[in-house]
């Protein structure tokens, strides 16, 4: 029999396996945080730590945001829970109706999920639900590119340009083909998006020529690449994609996970560089992390399209998930999207990108950083490799954690994205402690 509960040691780790974690290397020096608040948090040493990704890009508003907490609290003790499928909510309409509200036009339908994995797999899925009702059911192709990232489920792995994020799982999704990605390796600090490359999007044109474009259902897309590393969308390059996308009738798909609600300039990256997609997926900062959600937003016509292919009573579209539109997910969210509106924080975030790229750039005069990309309140920075790849940057993040700093690393790039309630104080302080450490690992070797 189990010990109970009781009985559990706090100490001991080896009960949870830890996702996207170097268990051994954790669980022999664990780095674990106990509380947070604004812009810092505590590690279990009592050292504070400041937040140079937001989390993992979830935490915009700020940690312990007292409005979200309560409203959660108030809705599961007023509704905990009630099914998805048949039944619903009131939160889950409002909260629909306010993320329509900044999506862009004709963007107007969304459908509720618990992560961005899960809105990538829901967009798979809509996608080929759309193609089949307009009696295009020959749409079984799908694009991505290399370097991409859109989740860890099935349907977003066999998109993945990343490949170790695949490689254990390969074949899982067949008829799905990568373009280059666009960082180019002649052209580096450059901020905000690369003159040259948009040429780079007729890659599509090829997959057309090749494989037919009626063969082609979607096309995925994250407009700043994030989790790779910041790769801004060279000039003309998404426009690009839009053009051959409407020529050969392929829906263009926006993964802005990382982007949405404020990230990089303006409320979705659709926005900033003016492109519209057909669909858009999003987690992340919907809930500003404190409650697990995610949405996948469609045009008008899709979304008419797949209502008007079934007769009225009958379920027009066989998806969904247990705790799609949970009751406290849509209160943390509406909390959120309020707190966003009362404190005009997609603005400030804008107002707060020139001093943080300033100070983001600033450090293209160590040796050991190779390039720097950035936009809005995001930025990657590459590290010289050394040894494995990725085993310099990992020994990196330790080190800046232990220095008072917490940054997404992956592989050799540390990923900075501050939350938006974040001061010029509170840039400077991450900007001096990264390079301390980047100057420490530099003397190291």
């Amino acid at each position: 029999m189990n010990a109970p509960l009781a009985n559990v040691s706090v100490n001991s780790l080896e009960a949870h396996w830890m996702p996207f974690t170097a268990n051994k290397d954790f669980k022999a020096e664990p780095r674990l945080l106990v509380k947070s608040e604004g812009v810092y948090a505590w590690d279990h040493k009592g050292g504070k730590v400041i937040d140079g990704s937001s989390g993992l890009f979830c935490v915009p508003a700020g940690h312990g945001r007292r409005e979200i907490a309560d409203a959660v609290h108030e809705a599961l003790l007023t509704n905990d829970y009630c099914s998805p499928f048949g039944t619903g909510q009131p939160t889950s309409f409002t909260l629909a109706q306010m993320v329509a509200n900044i999506t862009p036009e004709p963007i107007n339908h969304v459908f509720f999920v618990n992560s961005g994995s899960e809105a990538v797999d829901t967009a798979l899925k809509i996608a080929m639900a759309y193609h089949r009702a307009k009696g295009d059911g020959q749409r079984t192709r799908f694009v991505s590119r290399e370097r991409a990232y859109h989740g860890v489920n099935i349907g977003g792995v066999s998109l993945s340009g990343m490949v170790r994020n695949r490689e254990t799982f390969s074949g899982v999704m067949p008829n799905v083909v990568c373009m280059r990605h666009t960082w180019n390796p002649e052209e580096r600090f450059v901020r905000g998006q690369p003159e040259s490359g948009a040429e780079l999007a007729n890659d599509l044109q090829r997959f057309c020529e090749t494989y037919g474009g009626s063969t082609i259902a979607a096309v995925f897309v994250e407009p700043v690449a994030g989790s790779t590393g910041c790769l801004v969308p060279p000039k003309g390059y998404l426009e690009r994609l839009r053009e051959i996308c409407d020529e050969h009738g392929i829906l263009l798909v926006f993964d802005e996970v990382i982007t949405g609600f404020g990230r990089i300039g303006a409320p979705f990256a659709s926005h900033l560089f003016g492109v519209t997609p057909d669909i858009m997926t999003m987690a992340k900062a919907l809930t500003n992390g404190a409650q697990p959600m995610g949405a996948v937003g469609v045009k008008d016509e899709i979304y008419d399209t797949v209502m008007e292919a079934s007769p009225q009573a009958a379920i027009e579209f066989f998806h969904g998930y247990t705790y799609s539109g949970h009751p406290a997910s849509c209160a943390a969210g509406v909390a959120t999207q309020q707190i966003y509106i009362d404190e005009n924080l997609f603005d400030r975030a804008a107002e707060m990108s020139e001093y943080f790229l300033d100070g983001i750039f600033s450090l293209q005069d160590l040796d050991i950083v190779t390039d720097i990309r950035g936009i809005g309140m995001m930025a990657g920075v590459d590290i010289a490799a050394k040894g494995a790849p990725g085993a310099r940057g990992g020994g990196v993040q330790k080190r800046l954690f232990w220095n008072g700093m917490h940054v997404k690393f992956t592989g050799d790039c540390g990923i900075v994205a501050p939350p938006f309630v974040s001061e010029k104080s509170h840039i400077d302080e991450m900007i001096e402690k990264l390079r301390m450490t980047l100057e420490q690992e530099q003397a190291a070797s």
